[in-house]
Formats: structure tokens, sequence, C-alpha cells
């Protein structure tokens, strides 16, 4: 998530009561967990398995629980509690702010678009030009809906992320302040669920069209002119790039790329990366071709069976 505009290292460490290494003036434009950060970014960090990782990362301002030097370039605010502390800046840089009509005041609504009876646009939400959003649509704060986009009942777009930290006594919610960015000519059917980015932008790219009952996790990419039949599931951090098809009650599992033109055929489930311009089919999901010869093949194995278990009876009858 991008600032309001360009925070010191002091100005930061002062609202989480931190202390810091570097120069007081450092420039922090950003706030993003480590798989989205850019120059300019806060990260944080707070296991040591992921010091090097962070350290190293684009993140020029490192949230810490242990006192190191900072690599070139760089600037370290020590925490003790670097997760609780950079909640504290979601919150402060990205608050929750009740809403006080269906569509707010400061919502942005292009020329020609159509604003169904029982939709609700969130604070700062922009949507283009030539929209259709139909009733019972619900658009959260700062979502962004391009040109000529249309969107059916009952779809939720910018809930926030299923992400949290287990504790020893309870479950930690790791606060989205992300956004949900909808390019032009998408077109999005009904109860499909869209969630915001942990820190980035969950985006869905041009001429790409959704059936309904489809739900898109947090900071993925769905790239143009993609197809995806009802009830497909993609998990967070995933990039399916342009062009795919992905047949009903198709499950992606996070952190995956689907290559582009790559076809899933329905009910089929992956949970490594797939190559593109191939078909695929089964759970989990491999070329079609060969699943099919495997599922082929299994059908097979009751006769494979008995013709084994008749040789074995008739090598004990020779004997």
């Amino acid at each position: 998530m991008k600032l309001d505009r360009t925070y010191t290292l002091a100005e930061i460490s002062e609202i989480i009561g931190a202390s810091f290494t570097g120069d007081e003036n450092f420039p922090v434009t950003g706030i993003n967990e480590i798989h989205m950060v850019e120059n300019g970014d806060l990260t944080f960090v707070d296991h040591p398995k992921y010091y090097d990782k962070a350290l190293s990362s684009k993140a020029t301002t490192i949230l810490i629980n242990k006192q190191v030097t900072p690599p070139e370039g760089k600037a370290i605010i020590f925490s003790e509690k670097p997760f609780d502390d950079y909640m504290l800046l979601v919150r402060k840089f990205r608050p929750f702010i009740p809403a006080t009509a269906m569509v707010s005041e400061s919502a942005e609504i292009g020329e020609g678009t159509v604003i169904q009876p029982g939709v609700f646009v969130g604070h700062n939400a922009r949507i283009g030009k030539n929209c259709i959003i139909h009733a019972n649509v619900t658009i959260y704060d700062h979502t962004i809906i391009g040109d000529n986009v249309i969107i059916h009942s009952g779809s939720v777009l910018g809930a926030d992320a299923f992400y949290f930290q287990k504790r020893e006594n309870y479950t930690a919610k790791f606060e989205s302040c992300g956004r949900v960015v909808i390019k032009n000519n998408v077109e999005i059917g009904s109860c499909c669920t869209i969630d915001r980015g942990v820190s980035g932008d969950t985006v869905v790219d041009e001429y790409t069209k959704f059936d309904n009952h489809i739900q898109i996790g947090h900071d993925t990419y769905i790239g143009k002119r993609c197809l995806f039949a009802s009830a497909v599931i993609i998990a967070g951090v995933t990039r399916v790039e342009d062009d795919v098809i992905l047949w009903g009650q198709v499950a992606v599992n996070k952190d995956l790329t689907i290559g582009k033109g790559a076809v899933l055929l329905g009910t089929s489930a992956t949970d490594k990366s797939l190559e593109g311009n191939k078909v695929y089919f089964g759970a989990p999901a491999e070329e079609a071709r060969k699943k099919w010869k495997e599922l082929a093949m299994i059908k097979k194995l009751p006769e494979i069976i008995v013709k084994l278990d008749n040789l074995t009876k008739g090598d004990e009858k020779a004997k």
C-alpha cells in the first residue's frame, strides 16, 4: 500500500514507539508484506527463518525484532513485536471508516454507469464509465473498477484477505490494507467474491469473464481474456496469465502460476504451477491425455487382478 505522502523514518518510529537505526529523514513511501514490497516500502519480519529474506528484499525499511546493522541503502526499526506494530501502521494509514450511505460521497462513478437498487459502494471506490452494477452488489472501500464492466447481483469485491497468524491461545488477524482492481471490459457473474490484497492489489485484467460463484483470493493476478466457469476457486498470491480457461469447480492452490493459454477441465485441482498452452485434467491436475490413459488403465485393474489370481492358482496346481 502506498502512503498518502512520504513519511520519515523518525515519523514512522514515533507512531509505533520504536527505536530506529538510520537517517531520521530516511523516506518511507509505502507499507507492504514481504512478497509485495517495492523500493521505498516498509516491511516487517518476526521470525529468524525470514530475517535474510526481509533484509535482502526490495523493502528499504525493515521492522524487525533483532538488533541488526542495516544493509546499505536501508533503515531498521527495532520492535519487540513487529507483527503487532505493523498492524498498528495498517490501522493508522487505512482505518476502517463506517459507512453512512449506500453509495459513499467519496466514491467516484463514471458517466453512463448504472447503479441498480441495493448496491453498496464504499469510501474512495472508483467506478469507470458505462458500467452496469446489478442489485445487491457490494463494493468495498478503495476498490477500483474500469470502464464497460458488468457485475451481477450478489457479488462482493474487496472483502478482507483470509490471512491469519496462529498464536498460542488465539488467532491473530492480518488486517488487509490492499485493494481490488478490475480493469476495463470485465464481466463478473452473480455471487462471486474477490478479496482485496493484504497490502497490494488483487487484479482482474481486461476482457476477462467470470461465471457465477467464483472465489479469488488476496493478492492474486488474473490476466487478460481469461474465462472462468462456475465455482472456480483461486487461492491467494497466485498468478493466472492471459487467455487461461478454467472450467467448472477448478481449484488452484496458493503461490502458483498458471501459464498463458492453459486450460483446466472441470473438477480439476492443482497444487503446482502449470505450463501454458496445454490442457490439464484431474486432481492433482496433469496433462489431460496422460491422465485419461491412467484412468483407462485403472479401469482395467480388476481384469488384470483376476488374470494374475488365475495364474497364481494355476502355478499352485502345477506344483
